[in-house]
């Protein structure tokens, strides 16, 4: 029987001597997976799931502007424009008769419909006004500490620069639309903050220990569920004081969104505490003295991290529009705090909404974050399931 023979046969013994330490050589890629970690897994999952990991990218850069927004808009918070009220907006052009001249606006002919007396803007096809860019414009301080007057682009120094058209006292949309993202998009993080803190506590000590302070915690979770939400926001909010500033405010909000939302997390950790606390890992860790908080936190937690992260990707997106519903409604944030709640609330009038549609326009980064975070919480639960590939 030959060599070939004997290795065809499923009892064949490789008569060379074992060698522990030898181990077979594995490829670049193969090492650099096989030796990373859990995180990196995680990392390399959630760029595969390209809806998610093009809704991170978007949200990176909407976060990040928030950090400058004061360079991005194109006019300060409050500039007021009272010649150009209810401007509609204005479209950015890069050829002018058939010539390419750069990003510029057409200037506007004022008049007034006699009929109706509403104001009119017809655009002048012979003024051209390049746009600025990196440039001095309206004079700003910038996070409030700093007073500066750069932009990273600017109108024409006689010409304007309304892409999403004007309010009733002639503010830029746009560049408000700017400032209230870095109230709008905040609230959510500082909500989600305390409410994460709140459900992983309440919820963590109601599934370990079990009994009365698992009775407790539900009982309590059940009568705050009970009420009706945004009643319950509404009655809250207008608890604030009128004399409050517009930062106690804003962090009053905040704290209101953060305790009313703590409540289906809290349940979905105490659902899973009560089913992992029984595992063998978690008896031995008990046996060798292990504290509970050391037990939760090191060895129960991570088991469902997956469903954490989802939570708080969801969670984010109920804090925004919480608030926006909230200042819409006349009862969150207020003047002079520019939200993209606040914004809206001058698109109540219906009238002012027909005439004036682009008042409408905030509504559309609270969808752009809304999805981009749903879109993100699914690809980041199924980055974080061990059990898929």
């Amino acid at each position: 029987m030959s060599i070939g023979d004997d290795r065809r046969n499923e009892h064949y013994v490789d008569p060379a001597p074992f060698n522990p330490w030898e181990r077979e050589e594995l490829t670049p890629e193969q090492e650099k997976y096989f030796l990373a970690s859990q995180w990196q897994l995680m990392w390399w999952r959630l760029k595969r799931h390209r809806l998610a990991y093009l809704s991170l990218i978007i949200l990176v850069i909407m976060y990040a502007s928030v950090l400058i927004v004061e360079f991005i808009a194109p006019y300060a918070q409050e500039t007021r424009n009272s010649e150009f009220i209810h401007h509609p907006p204005q479209a950015i052009h890069l050829f002018h008769d058939g010539e390419f001249v750069g990003p510029f606006t057409y200037g506007t002919d004022f008049s007034v419909d006699m009929e109706t007396l509403k104001p009119t803007y017809a655009p002048n096809m012979d003024r051209v006004d390049q746009l600025r860019f990196f440039c001095s414009g309206d004079g700003y301080e910038f996070w409030g500490m700093i007073e500066m007057d750069f932009h990273f682009v600017c109108p024409a120094e006689d010409g304007t620069m309304f892409v999403f058209g004007t309010d009733r006292l002639g503010r830029d949309m746009l560049s408000r639309i700017f400032y209230g993202a870095r109230v709008s998009l905040t609230i959510g993080l500082v909500g989600i903050s305390v409410s994460f803190f709140l459900g992983i506590l309440i919820g963590g000590a109601a599934g370990y220990y079990g009994g009365w302070v698992d009775a407790t915690a539900q009982r309590t979770i059940e009568v705050i569920r009970s009420l009706p939400e945004i009643p319950l926001w509404m009655a809250l909010s207008a608890a604030l004081p009128v004399t409050w500033s517009p930062i106690l405010i804003y962090f009053g909000i905040t704290i209101i969104l953060g305790l009313i939302d703590w409540t289906g997390l809290a349940r979905a950790v105490r659902s899973k505490l009560l089913a992992l606390r029984e595992e063998d890992y978690a008896l031995a860790a008990r046996l060798m003295g292990a504290k509970p908080k050391r037990i939760v936190a090191r060895h129960l937690l991570p088991n469902f991290a997956s469903h954490l992260i989802a939570s708080v990707t969801l969670s984010i997106p109920n804090m925004i529009l919480g608030e926006t519903a909230l200042s819409f409604l006349g009862l969150g944030l207020r003047a002079p705090v520019t939200s993209w709640g606040v914004l809206l609330n001058e698109a109540q009038n219906i009238n002012a909404v027909a005439v004036y549609p682009w008042l409408m326009l905030p509504v559309v980064p609270v969808v752009i974050v809304v999805l981009a975070f749903n879109f993100l919480g699914d690809g980041l639960r199924d980055a974080a399931d061990p059990y898929k590939n």
